[in-house]
């Protein structure tokens, strides 16, 4: 007589976080951010210190020539050590964070397109999650970019002694400066990346391809170029609150504050200052950033 069986259960399935996890997407972005740091910065700073507005500029070329005068080739690049650990950092994480949250919104099919909404939803949870760990080094670079004198250039003498100092003098509440606009600034990577995506799949679609098929370099850099500028043009005033919260040469009490003196005495104007340089930094930076990250990613 043959021994009754039970019947198989199997064991339950287990939910593995790291499923969708995909680290040369984190690469690529490291790459991406660096590669476009070391070479676009003096632009990064010059938008920074026309944000906060310390010193003053007549333009572009002005603050170029007057940097140089003043600061030497080593004044273009002050800050330039955090911006590439931020930039690296930033990068690597929110591509790593963007795609893993895509593929498992799509359930591991990558050719289900998602629409506007999802593309928006993943980009914003990427940025915030991103955000929360690197927030710290952003303030660094913004007070090393806005060293501009010999009195305050002896302030920070790196990012190791920024980060001490700033921890010592104020506390982690001084790390997290400029968070709560940073935070609303999540919507300017989510209406990028909405946007490129909507882009990419749009073009794929009206060629009868599969969306996750490639595209040429030109067609990235195109749509990447295009999407950058819609995003600044919707979310730029957040920056120069940010940058002005984080800068430890004014004192405001908070970020509300911050914009109603930035209204009172420059009115709308004031929330975009900065932008010409902002745009000559940010549309080859995201272009060579994205480009890379779709080439290491094919």
């Amino acid at each position: 007589m043959n021994p009754i069986k039970a019947p198989s259960t199997g064991s339950p399935k287990k939910f593995n976080v790291f499923a969708h996890v995909k680290y040369e997407h984190m690469v690529a972005g490291v790459s991406g951010g660096v590669a476009s740091t070391l070479i676009l910065h003096p632009l990064d700073l010059i938008k920074i210190r026309f944000a906060a507005t310390v010193p003053q500029y007549r333009g572009l070329s002005s603050a170029f020539t007057t940097i140089f005068r003043q600061e030497g080739f080593r004044g273009l690049y002050k800050g330039v050590t955090p911006n590439v650990w931020g930039s690296g950092s930033s990068w690597g994480l929110y591509f790593m964070f963007y795609n893993t949250i895509k593929t498992f919104i799509q359930g591991g099919n990558t050719t289900m397109p998602l629409g506007p909404a999802m593309h928006m939803l993943a980009a914003a949870e990427s940025g915030a999650l991103t955000l929360l760990l690197t927030n710290p080094i952003w303030v660094v670079k913004t007070r090393l970019c806005l060293q501009c004198d010999a009195a305050s250039s002896a302030e920070y003498r790196g990012m190791i002694h920024a980060l001490g100092q700033i921890y010592k003098e104020e506390g982690v509440r001084g790390l997290y400066r400029g968070f709560v606009p940073g935070m609303l600034g999540v919507s300017h990577g989510a209406i990028q990346f909405m946007t490129y995506e909507e882009m990419k799949n749009a073009y794929n679609e009206y060629r009868k391809l599969p969306i996750d098929t490639k595209l040429a370099t030109t067609e990235y850099l195109a749509f990447a170029a295009v999407s950058k500028l819609i995003a600044a043009a919707a979310t730029y005033p957040y920056q120069v609150v940010r940058a002005r919260l984080q800068d430890h040469h004014h004192r405001y009490n908070g970020t509300w504050d911050c914009i109603k003196q930035t209204w009172r005495y420059e009115r709308m104007r004031g929330f975009y200052k900065g932008l010409v340089p902002y745009l000559v930094h940010v549309t080859p930076n995201i272009c060579m950033v994205m480009l890379i990250w779709e080439k290491l990613t094919s």
